[in-house]
């Protein structure tokens, strides 16, 4: 008897038609844009400039653009199948629970690959292309904050109906207010270890005080805990969709 694959090849084409066939998928090409865009603009009136490039990649690339794509891109995974009942016919299948996570997790990181990592590490070219290291970091930042936040989204789309509106409290209050406000903020925002990851990589000081190791623990812990919640939450979901 075969094992069945972590991934299903039907589920991610059936995510990816979710995403795209719904305004999400509007949205999702719009942020890079304006991201790209800003970036010209920049370069254009400023010139290079390495402490505009780090803040302008990070208070908009990393805090805003990836985040949001990975919202747009996870809620319309799960959100839209448990608000319409569907959910009931996906898991009535003999897939594992742990199948079905991978797959749309694995829609949600695609998004996130295309439209946030990509375009920042081409955003980082264009506003300063004669340090790359820059480009490169915070290409990666946005990849594992990303997926980080892919990860932390899911399992917000199986507590609750209203995901995209918790994740953009969850964004605006705790990332942003309470994140510019409150120093301690820094050992739970993945914004902040996703900063940490691009002065390794860069030898940048975007992020001060949280140690290269713990932004990278972390963040394996909320992509890991996140899809394992996610998957323990769908093995107890109610199959009449009463939920």
């Amino acid at each position: 008897m075969t094992t069945p694959m972590p991934i299903n090849r039907t589920i991610v084409r059936l995510g990816a038609l979710s995403v795209f066939g719904r305004w999400r998928g509007l949205l999702l090409m719009v942020l890079p844009v304006v991201l790209l865009g800003l970036a010209v603009l920049i370069r254009v009136l400023v010139g290079e400039d390495q402490p505009v490039t780090e803040n302008t990649l990070y208070a908009f690339g990393l805090s805003v653009v990836t985040p949001l794509v990975a919202l747009l891109a996870t809620s319309g995974q799960l959100a839209p199948e448990i608000d319409d009942g569907s959910i009931s016919y996906l898991l009535a299948k003999p897939l594992p629970r742990s199948s079905i996570v991978v797959s749309k997790l694995v829609v949600a990181i695609g998004c996130v690959l295309v439209f946030a990592a990509v375009p920042l590490l081409v955003a980082g070219l264009v506003l300063l292309a004669s340090e790359p290291a820059i480009a490169v970091g915070f290409g990666l930042a946005g990849l594992l904050g990303g997926v980080a936040y892919c990860s932390l989204f899911a399992l917000l789309s199986v507590l609750t109906r209203h995901a995209i509106v918790v994740g953009l409290i969850y964004l605006l209050i705790w990332e942003g207010l309470l994140g510019g406000l409150l120093d301690g903020v820094r050992w739970l925002s993945i914004t902040r270890w996703s900063g940490e990851i691009v002065d390794a990589v860069a030898s940048t000081t975007i992020v001060t005080d949280v140690p290269t190791w713990y932004a990278l623990v972390a963040s394996f812990v909320v992509i890991l805990g996140g899809a394992w919640l996610t998957g323990h939450r769908l093995r107890g979901f109610n199959l009449t969709g009463d939920e």
